[in-house]
C-alpha cells in the first residue's frame, strides 16, 4: 500500500482516466504481474484479480488503464474507504459538507446529552436537525451517489435521515413522542431505535478498517455513541447518557477534522492535514 505525500491528489477534481489503446480488448497478459482469473460459479461472469503492470506504475480495472497515483485512495475527507478509481462526473467533492452538516448537530445534542451547563432540554436541537443535518445531508449523500461513491451515499443520506427521523419524533405535529402514554415504554422504544442505528453504524465501521485513522475513529466512537445512548434509554442509566453525549462530541469534532481534510489544499489553507493510513494486512484487492 502506498501513501500520498499530499492529499491534495486524492481529491484532485483534475485528474483524468486513461484508455487503453482498445478498450473492447483485454489487457496484454504478458506485461502483467498477476494475470490470475476464474469464473465465477453463482453467477458466471469473469472476476479477475487487479492486474498492474510489470513497473507497478499502471493497475488495470476491466479493461481500462489507470496510472496508480491517479487511483483515490481511502481518505475521511472524501468519505472513500478504499482503492478506488476516480468518477466520470467532474463535481466538487460534497464530503465536507455532508461531514459539517453532521458535525454540527452532533455537537449540540452531545452537549444537551452530557448536561453541559446545564441544559437538558433538546428543542434547540430540532431546528439543526431537520434542516442542516437533515436536508443538506440528504442533499451531500444524493451527490455522494452522482460521484459514484456508494460508501459515501450511503453513510450521509442514511444519516440524513437519521436527524430528519429524530426531528420528526420531538416534533408535536407529528405525534410520536405524544402517542405514548407511559414514559417507559417510550424511553424504551426510544432506546431500540439508538441500538438500531449503533447495529448500522458498526456495519459502517467494518467498511473503514482499510481507511484512514480519523475515518475509522468518526465511525467506530458513533457506534459506541449511539451504543451508551441507547443502553441509557432501556436502562434508565444518565450516566450511559452523559457518557454518550462526551463520546458525541468527540465524535463531532473527528467529523469537522475529516471535513477540513476534504476542503484545504495548498491553494486555500497554510494548515492541511495528511491522512493517517491504516495497516492493511494480507493483499489489497
Amino acid at each position: 500500500m502506498s501513501n500520498f505525500n499530499d492529499i491534495e491528489k486524492q481529491v484532485s477534481q483534475d485528474e483524468h482516466l486513461e484508455n487503453t489503446s482498445n478498450s473492447n480488448a483485454s489487457p496484454p497478459v504478458g506485461l502483467f504481474a498477476d494475470t490470475e482469473s476464474h469464473n465465477s460459479h453463482d453467477t458466471g461472469h469473469l472476476i479477475s484479480k487487479v492486474h498492474t503492470t510489470s513497473d507497478g506504475a499502471y493497475v488495470y480495472l476491466g479493461n481500462k488503464k489507470f496510472a496508480k497515483e491517479d487511483l483515490i485512495q481511502a481518505f475521511g475527507g472524501t468519505l472513500n474507504p478504499g482503492l478506488a478509481a476516480p468518477s466520470a462526473h467532474k463535481f466538487a467533492n460534497p464530503a465536507p459538507l455532508g461531514l459539517s452538516a453532521f458535525a454540527l448537530t452532533t455537537f449540540v445534542l452531545s452537549l444537551v446529552n452530557a448536561g453541559a451547563m446545564g441544559v437538558s432540554n433538546d428543542s434547540v436541537v430540532v431546528g439543526l436537525a431537520i434542516f442542516y443535518g437533515g436536508f443538506i445531508q440528504l442533499c451531500a449523500g444524493m451527490w455522494e451517489m452522482v460521484l459514484e461513491n456508494t460508501f459515501g451515499a450511503l453513510a450521509l443520506s442514511s444519516y440524513g435521515g437519521f436527524w430528519m427521523s429524530f426531528g420528526a419524533i420531538t416534533i408535536p405535529w407529528f405525534n410520536i413522542a405524544g402517542s405514548y402514554t407511559d414514559e417507559t415504554e417510550l424511553a424504551n422504544a426510544i432506546g431500540f431505535y439508538l441500538i438500531g442505528w449503533s447495529i448500522f453504524t458498526f456495519m459502517l465501521t467494518l467498511c473503514t478498517m482499510k481507511s484512514t485513522l480519523a475515518f475509522f475513529s468518526l465511525f467506530f466512537l458513533l457506534a459506541i455513541t449511539f451504543l451508551l445512548l441507547g443502553i441509557g434509554k432501556l436502562g434508565k442509566s444518565h450516566g450511559c447518557q452523559v457518557a454518550g453525549g462526551v463520546i458525541g462530541v468527540i465524535v463531532a469534532f473527528i467529523a469537522w477534522y475529516n471535513a477540513y481534510a476534504g476542503l484545504a489544499n495548498k491553494q486555500n489553507a497554510y494548515v492541511r492535514v495528511h491522512a493517517l493510513q491504516l495497516p492493511v494486512y494480507g493483499p489489497r484487492e
